[in-house]
């Protein structure tokens, strides 16, 4: 009754408005705003596909929420897809078509601030230091939201399998925990044999990034993984799942590595190949930092964002 209501109000909002053109991010969003948008006659309608939550599903779930994303296209004029992936993905499963759906720049829904995620040293020592991490250990960082689709769980098992190595490892996660997480992965770490650390929430994610030598996205499903170009403009490298959207974020051997997603012994591996090799860490960092500058910093695609814009509202009014 809330969507509905919440229909009812934008439809009459967009109608008395006049708007020429009207864009959606998220299902909810999406489903409303194109629907809402068709019925008050707004002659360019645009969403923004940036993952799909029926993507790990099975049974009804899957076929439901797939079917209201196929809605959310058909009411559109023109959908954009945040990797390419992603838009191969929707096409095979009928979604969007290749006619009215395409992937603006390099893929991204908003780039990444360059200024913002850079190498910092001063960022780096003083994480580190507050958080009792010594210049030498190897640290592993995961950052984002907490819950089992972000395969965190993958990744604790992963970093408690290691052997000891020459370097003393600690794996950092930062977010919120949205479904008691943490407490599971102390659980696997009960007798404190790896050290783990939490931060729950930060506002300077660039911080924490400068204090990692290496980022970890074991996710299951992703639209892009921006939170992956955004490292990499630091300067580290990423090891993550090769999922789609994730496989658009990272160039395979050049950038980071990719590993297969739910597969904790593959994670484990190519994680210790990388504590391991800090030279390759540190020639794929650069790598990765010279790909987000020159293909996703956020004027690039803005400024695609901004062309298409122009050029819908034209044809609009022609």
């Amino acid at each position: 009754m809330a969507d509905l209501r919440a229909l009812f109000a934008l439809w009459r909002f967009l109608r008395k408005q006049g708007f020429m053109l009207i864009h959606s991010v998220t299902p909810k969003a999406g489903l409303l705003s194109m629907l809402a948008g068709f019925v008050a006659g707004v002659p360019v309608r645009l969403h923004t596909f940036t993952g799909q939550v029926w993507a790990t599903k099975s049974g009804f779930g899957r076929r439901f929420y797939r079917f209201l994303d196929a809605q959310i296209f058909r009411f559109s004029t023109r959908c954009f897809v945040d990797s390419q992936s992603q838009r191969d993905f929707l096409l095979r499963e009928k979604v969007v078509d290749a006619k009215r759906s395409t992937v603006l720049a390099s893929g991204s829904i908003s780039g990444v601030d360059i200024t913002r995620f850079s190498a910092s040293e001063h960022a780096r020592s003083t994480i580190r230091s507050d958080l009792g991490i010594s210049t030498d250990d190897f640290v592993c960082l995961f950052l984002g939201r907490l819950n089992r689709e972000k395969g965190v769980l993958d990744l604790a098992r992963a970093f408690i399998s290691l052997d000891k190595g020459e370097v003393s490892s600690v794996l950092l996660i930062v977010g919120p925990d949205e479904s008691g997480i943490r407490q599971q992965i102390e659980s696997l770490n009960r007798d404190r044999r790896s050290r783990i650390l939490f931060v729950d929430f930060t506002d300077r994610p660039q911080d924490y990034m400068n204090a990692a030598d290496l980022f970890c996205l074991p996710s299951y499903r992703e639209g892009f993984g921006s939170v992956v170009i955004e490292a990499g403009a630091v300067g580290i490298p990423a090891l993550a799942s090769d999922i789609y959207g994730v496989s658009d974020a990272i160039v395979d051997g050049v950038t980071g590595i990719l590993h297969r997603v739910r597969d904790v012994e593959d994670l484990g591996q190519k994680l210790r190949a990388l504590r391991d090799d800090p030279a390759r860490r540190r020639v794929m960092g650069h790598a990765a930092s010279a790909r987000a500058r020159e293909q996703y910093a956020k004027e690039i695609v803005t400024s695609a964002i901004v062309r298409e814009y122009a050029t819908l509202l034209e044809k609009g009014a022609a």
